[in-house]
């Protein structure tokens, strides 16, 4: 078995409003310095070994992300 990750972001032209609360509302917690946040999606999938990296992509593309709207990196991990 393989461990393969998936992150999800929008698109940088694409406006981010839950991130944008995020970033708000750290100050007013006392985090300072923070200029922006980007909230996004973070999938982690058990797939057998004989899968292979066209198929992941496309399983990315397809079902986890929003093509239009988001990118997204696989990349296998150690298990």
């Amino acid at each position: 078995m393989a461990r393969v990750v998936v992150d999800v972001m929008p698109k940088p032209e694409i406006l981010d409003p839950q991130g944008q609360a995020v970033a708000n509302a750290l100050p007013r917690l006392g985090f300072d310095g923070i200029t922006a946040v980007r909230q996004g999606k973070h999938f982690e999938l058990e797939v057998a070994d004989d899968v292979d990296d066209a198929t992941l992509a496309k399983i990315a593309e397809t079902f986890l992300a929003n093509p239009v709207i988001e990118d997204w990196i696989v990349r296998r991990v150690e298990a």
